[in-house]
């Protein structure tokens, strides 16, 4: 097969990786975007039809990287003529004393992001058909809301294709050869660019394998679970239902979050944060449901407005790193190779401002962020590169 010639090779068309070609493509490089599987797809972690989008992170880093991702979202709404984006508010609560609760009440005073802090006494008239647990307290990050998903990623790669970009999908990465030129061979093709950028998501380690990496990833099966408004609209978008995490708790041990139904009518999304290990090749195998079990009885005891068995039960995979933070970096051995990985279930919103810097490492420029809290090299006993 001949090989065919790019400034720049993506592998992995989630919404990192489609923002991260779309971004080559606006600094005038030629760009191919490659995905395994036909798209749209619904495989992997960029799928499904919403995700919240917030600055309420305790994380200094994050709310500045935010601040530029809302930005970056609302020129995208302009430039494909797509809503991607409605604000409803986001409803943090957890226990008023927790760590966790305080952190992110603080950052967002800190960073002065217009907020509305709710006395257990005024909570019900402000959030209706929502039980505030006892002790714990409520702060709403009033200008957080809806990400529309799967428009958002159809969206990104049409203006990459506008832009000029190419996207080959179906075709499944067998071989890369490092260098000062890189090889990328699938079953379909040998291509060759002067970088690669690598945002495989689930499939991270299966594709750095090639280039003698692997990092400390778990993939988790994610029950994305909808469940029915007992009378209809009860927690609509249309009704200003803000979205919600519930902050670990005695009960609850990892963060529960939910968004107003909109997506199914009458159905609204809750969801726990973690799932169960998984092989992404054989995800359909893992069947564990504990996590709705855990669901079943926060709806009973907070949102007496719905069933307490989901209507409607999808998958997502999230790609974990052991501190949750993601993975923006380069290759130890290979300069001219990025790593954009472990997104770790929080991952969608930034996708713009990702997409940005990692074209920013491909290109050789200084990045716009901080990027210390996601090299590699805070993970200890990585594998040396073989190659």
């Amino acid at each position: 097969m001949s090989s065919q010639k790019y400034d720049c090779i993506v592998i992995g068309a989630g919404i990192q990786g489609s923002f991260t070609a779309y971004h080559l493509a606006k600094n005038n490089r030629k760009t191919l975007l490659i995905e395994q599987f036909a798209l749209p797809h619904a495989r992997g972690s960029s799928h499904g039809q919403t995700r919240i989008i917030r600055k309420a992170y305790e994380e200094d880093f994050y709310f500045r990287m935010m601040e530029e991702s809302y930005l970056l979202w609302a020129h995208m709404e302009a430039e494909s003529g797509v809503q991607l984006y409605r604000q409803t508010g986001l409803l943090v609560t957890g226990p008023e004393k927790s760590r966790d609760f305080q952190g992110v009440k603080e950052a967002l005073e800190l960073n002065r992001v217009p907020t509305v802090v709710l006395a257990p006494g005024e909570f019900p008239q402000h959030i209706p058909h929502f039980k505030l647990g006892d002790g714990h307290g409520a702060v709403v990050d009033t200008t957080a809301g809806v990400l529309y998903a799967d428009r958002a990623l159809k969206a990104v790669q049409g203006a990459f294709q506008k832009l000029g970009g190419i996207i080959k999908d179906g075709e499944k990465v067998s071989g890369i050869t490092p260098g000062s030129e890189v090889t990328v061979t699938t079953a379909s093709g040998v291509y060759k660019a002067a970088s690669l950028v690598i945002t495989a998501g689930p499939w991270a380690n299966a594709v750095l394998s090639h280039v003698g990496l692997q990092l400390p990833l778990q993939v988790q099966k994610i029950n994305v679970c909808y469940w029915r408004e007992k009378v209809p609209g009860t927690y609509s978008v249309s009704r200003r239902f803000p979205c919600f995490i519930q902050l670990p708790s005695e009960m609850e041990k990892t963060d529960i979050y939910g968004l107003p139904s909109n997506e199914y009518p009458g159905l609204m999304k809750v969801c726990y944060h973690t799932g169960s290990e998984t092989d992404p090749d054989q995800r359909d195998k893992q069947t564990d449901r504990g996590d709705v079990a855990i669901l079943s009885s926060y709806i009973s005891r907070h949102l007496p407005g719905l069933e307490t068995v989901p209507a409607v039960v999808e998958s997502c995979l999230y790609t974990v790193t052991p501190d949750h933070h993601f993975v923006l970096d380069r290759h130890p051995m290979h300069s001219n190779i990025i790593i954009g990985a472990g997104f770790s279930g929080h991952g969608f919103k930034f996708g713009p401002v990702v997409g940005k810097v990692l074209c920013e490492l491909s290109l050789g420029r200084p990045p716009s962020h901080d990027l210390s809290p996601f090299k590699l090299q805070r993970f200890q006993n990585i594998p040396k590169s073989t190659l």
